[in-house]
């Protein structure tokens, strides 16, 4: 019996795949769970649709993560902190207070996207990698200057 796969299973395939299963594994298990259809020509069509719908929306949003990732490089990032000798400063610059400042220029970007090895400790400049897609990461300029 010729199904269509609705999950991704592991010995089977992945979702829209059309695969040959004995009959019986068709009817007792993938078809009652949801995890495949049966293999009609208006099924096919229909998960056809589907699939070209999950592709535009997949690429409207890369192409809205690549814009939102050209702003976030062309962004110069300063922060004033109190600082000590020698360039250390009294307490660090982390995520929140980045985030802060992109929120106060119009771009909402959650912290937890921000990925900081460690928290800043010391006068200078950094690049903070921003994952904003799967697969599109922005560096971001940010720049601390004593207060």
């Amino acid at each position: 019996m010729k199904v269509i796969l609705q999950e991704n299973i592991e010995t089977l395939g992945q979702i829209g795949d059309l695969v040959k299963v004995a009959p019986g594994y068709a009817r007792n298990f993938l078809l009652p769970k949801g995890f495949a259809i049966e293999a009609t020509v208006k099924n096919a069509k229909a998960m056809e649709h589907a699939k070209r719908q999950l592709a535009y929306k997949k690429n409207k949003t890369l192409e809205a993560a690549k814009q939102l990732a050209a702003k976030l490089e062309a962004l110069n990032v300063t922060l004033s902190h109190q600082s000590g000798e020698e360039g250390k400063l009294f307490g660090s610059v982390t995520t929140m207070e980045i985030a802060a400042f992109l929120k106060e220029h119009d771009l909402e970007i959650d912290r937890k996207k921000m990925t900081l090895a460690e928290p800043i400790k010391q006068l200078g400049d950094y690049t903070v990698p921003v994952k904003i897609h799967p697969e599109v990461t922005a560096k971001l300029k940010v720049q601390v200057i004593a207060a």
